[in-house]
Parts: C-alpha cells; sequence; structure tokens
C-alpha cells in the first residue's frame, strides 16, 4: 500500500525503511504521509512492541528533496504540510495538543522508536530521527542540520529536542557550521545511544526491541516516556506529582502481578501487547 517506505514485522518489531534510495532517501510530503501511516499502523498493532526507523541503501535521509524545497522557495506549498490521504492519527491523544504539530506525534507515540542511522542524515531526516527515542548509528553514519546553509531557521523541532540531547552550545554548534559530525562524535555528545558496524545495524536495533518484548512491560515503556517527554516541559513538583499518580495507577495493572510473579518464579513474565484501543 505504500510506494515510499517499506513496512515489514519482523517478530516483535515493525521495520519501516524510507525507500527513495536514488535519492538518498530525500523525503517528499507523500513519503512523509506514509511515514506518518506507518507509525499509526505499527501502534495499533499488537505484535508489535517496538518500532525501527531507517533508510534504504546507502543512506538514512538527505533531508527534504530538492523539488519540494524549491517550491517552498516560490511560495508554492508550506515545507511541513503533510499530504494527509492516508487517514490516521498516531500517538496517544492524552498527551496534548502540544505534542501533536508537525513531527512532534513520533514522542506521543505508545510504542519506542528507534532511529537505525544506516548512513548520511540531514535537516528534515536529522529532525525527525532526533524525534525518535533512540538512535543506533552505523560507523559510517554522517549528521548534520543543513538549515543555515539554506537560508532557513531550526526546522521541525530541531530546536527543542537537539538542546535537549546535547546541551544549547553543543546544539546552536550543529544548527549553525555545516560541517559533517561522524558517528564517534555523534556518540561521544550525546546523540546517539550505540554505534554498530553498518552489517549488523538493523540487527541491533531489532534485537533492542526483541530483549524489550522479552522482559519488559509495554505499559511501563509507554508510561516512561510519556512522562520524560511530559516532565520535560513540566516543574519539578508537577512531574513528581503525576509520576505519584501513575505509580499509584500500575499497582492496580495486571502487568504489576506478572512482573512479581515472573521474578519470584524465576521465568520471563508474559505482560500484555499494546494494541489499538
Amino acid at each position: 500500500m505504500y510506494e515510499q517506505i517499506q513496512y515489514d514485522i519482523d517478530g516483535s518489531a515493525a521495520v519501516i525503511q524510507l525507500s527513495r534510495p536514488d535519492r538518498l532517501n530525500a523525503l517528499t510530503h507523500k513519503m512523509l504521509s506514509e511515514l506518518r501511516h506507518a507509525i499509526g499502523a505499527a501502534e495499533d498493532d499488537a505484535r508489535v512492541v517496538g518500532i525501527v526507523l531507517t533508510g534504504a541503501g546507502r543512506g538514512f535521509s538527505a533531508g527534504m528533496d530538492a523539488q519540494a524545497l524549491a517550491a517552498g522557495a516560490r511560495g508554492e506549498r508550506t515545507l511541513g504540510a503533510n499530504d494527509n490521504e492516508l487517514d490516521i492519527e498516531p500517538g496517544d491523544p492524552a498527551m496534548g495538543a502540544e505534542f501533536s504539530v508537525t513531527y512532534a506525534y513520533l514522542l506521543k507515540v505508545r510504542k519506542p522508536i528507534i532511529a537505525a542511522v544506516n548512513g548520511p542524515v540531514a535537516g528534515l531526516g536529522l529532525s525527525i530521527a532526533a524525534l525518535c527515542d533512540l538512535r543506533f548509528a552505523s560507523e559510517t553514519a554522517v549528521f548534520r542540520t543543513a538549515f543555515a546553509q539554506r537560508g532557513l531557521i531550526a526546522e521541525h523541532g530541531a530546536s527543542w529536542i537537539l538542546p535537549r540531547l546535547l546541551g544549547p552550545s553543543r546544539a546552536l554548534d550543529m544548527m549553525w557550521s555545516p560541517r559533517k559530525i561522524d558517528a564517534k562524535e555523534a556518540l561521544a555528545m550525546g546523540l546517539v545511544n550505540r554505534v554498530v558496524p553498518g552489517a549488523e545495524l538493523l540487527r541491533e536495533a531489532k534485537a533492542y526491541v526483541e530483549d524489550l518484548a522479552t522482559w519488559s512491560s509495554p505499559a511501563s515503556i509507554m508510561n516512561m516516556k510519556q512522562q520524560v517527554y511530559r516532565a520535560l516541559q513540566q516543574p519539578l513538583d508537577v512531574a513528581m506529582n503525576e509520576a505519584n499518580a501513575r505509580m499509584a495507577d500500575s499497582f492496580k495493572r495486571k502487568d504489576f502481578g506478572e512482573g512479581v510473579n515472573s521474578f519470584l518464579e524465576g521465568r520471563k513474565p508474559a505482560f500484555p501487547r499494546i494494541g489499538k484501543s
């Protein structure tokens, strides 16, 4: 059903691949619409514990397609717009309206999203990778923003997420400068969680999801993800009160009993999966 991405279920992982390798997976409005739909489909599928996002060919994404940029420069279309031809709204609406603006929807998806950065990533592609929950990079991955070099500002959440990942100074350096950041530097600065050989990248990301599926409660994962992103905008007392309320609720869930009993019985837990509500 998709033309510019590939979507597969592999065990407990949904693997979404940006698929315009001849254009280094440059993003089109159609691709962004298909990506949003695939994320929502994976979120609704109870087989899926985690989502892996990667690119076809030698790179993750070169950013927005040059023709779309040119159209935007002529005033023909808003660059952040989606086609909305695929009707789906990913994420928990209880997270609030601020998590529904353009690509912030990735933060409200109820399942973990891992960006498997398999090569160069720039511009909007970098913003999308940064808004994923974790980033695994191949040794050949290269990161750059390219916004300033196009006469643009920090687009699509980059000015919000990058300072939170890197700190303000490193984020500004990355957004101002045209220089490329390799995988080793990206790991040192906290942009990626781990670096692995390219041939092992996808396997590593899927293995991480399988480990979560074996040992971790999907409901706990969802609640922790929501806590973290909401707490980034909350005063300490508000975050603590929300954590206390979620903790009280967690004591009432079957996951708590299963987690304790599986530990005492020395077996793997059998937590319920999250699917379409």
